[in-house]
């Protein structure tokens, strides 16, 4: 962690969040867990910076009616087939999921446990509101690598870019 990550983990450490509000109301499942896979796979290597933008992006996204309304929903959001070998078994189609990660046909097993772990007690102090959250993207529902340019970015509002993903918000 370098010297600015470090100050803005400490910034957002020092402002309290009221104790009777919790951001996410379904904490004591997955949550935490699908927040920081979906960290990992998405901003590793982005630094604090992109990893709080990811996560807002998903926390905007549970709070926004057109999308599903508990994190792992959100993160596990896109059209599935059902297995050949069991009815009742489903696997994601490859390459339609919101976040492609997801849905690549690659394992989601982190390999870099460190990082992983990191990542997974910043979901957990996020989620716990151990300190304020803030959505330094702006409300953005969106986002994309720099290197594309998806149908959508142009009926969306750019809100910031942070190194390499560019962010978008859907005016309501």
């Amino acid at each position: 962690m370098n010297a600015l990550e470090a100050a803005i983990i400490g910034l957002l450490i020092v402002i309290p969040q009221p104790a009777a509000k919790t951001i996410m109301p379904d904490m004591p499942d997955r949550s935490a867990e699908c927040l920081a896979i979906n960290m990992y796979h998405e901003a590793r290597g982005q630094g604090i910076a992109g990893e709080l933008a990811v996560t807002a992006v998903v926390l905007n996204r549970v709070n926004d009616k057109r999308y599903p309304n508990t994190i792992c929903e959100v993160v596990e959001q896109g059209p599935t087939r059902v297995s050949q070998k069991s009815p009742n078994v489903t696997y994601p189609i490859k390459n339609k999921c919101q976040f492609s990660w997801y849905c690549d046909g690659k394992s989601d097993i982190p390999t870099n446990k460190k990082i992983y772990n990191r990542m997974l007690t910043l979901a957990k102090a996020i989620l716990s509101d151990k300190f304020h959250f803030v959505d330094i993207t702006e409300g953005a529902t969106h986002y994309h690598a720099n290197y594309v340019l998806p149908y959508w970015a142009k009926t969306k509002t750019k809100t910031v870019v942070i190194q390499d993903h560019i962010f978008y918000r859907w005016e309501k």
